[in-house]
């Protein structure tokens, strides 16, 4: 009790940071389009996912998932009759770190798509997991 007493801005942090983590947990349980570097591949092996790179042109040359189609959110209306023909399959959507996805998987649901994946922590993940980049222009 003392050493609490004595380091209570330790103990205050670390009460903080574990709320925070369950907060983010809990928030994850609920949003179940987000997929983890893994399950993206699973989807892509087993149910021939579509993976589509939303960033812009210099991000997708500096490296992206390879067959993945390079479609930019400021492209989504011009090439909709491209993201028509998508409409039956899933989608693996991604940026560099989820932020970007999450926006472009609700226009594309607000478009009638379903099967609508959000690759967990973008790009960054998939590095950070092992998973294979690819630096080929299409």
């Amino acid at each position: 009790m003392e050493f609490l007493q004595q380091n209570w801005y330790w103990a205050a942090l670390a009460a903080a940071s574990g709320a925070w983590l369950l907060f983010d947990l809990v928030r994850a349980q609920g949003d179940k389009t987000l997929v983890s570097p893994v399950e993206a591949t699973l989807l892509i092996n087993r149910e021939d996912a579509t993976v589509i790179d939303i960033r812009d042109q210099a991000e997708f040359a500096s490296g992206h998932i390879p067959n993945a189609r390079h479609i930019p959110v400021s492209e989504f209306e011009r090439r909709k009759a491209e993201l028509e023909k998508l409409k039956s399959r899933p989608l693996i959507v991604y940026c560099a770190t989820g932020a970007r996805s999450a926006a472009a998987i609700g226009t594309l649901r607000k478009a009638g798509f379903e099967k609508l994946f959000n690759l967990r922590g973008g790009l960054h993940e998939w590095e950070k997991a092992g998973q294979p980049i690819s630096r080929k222009r299409k």
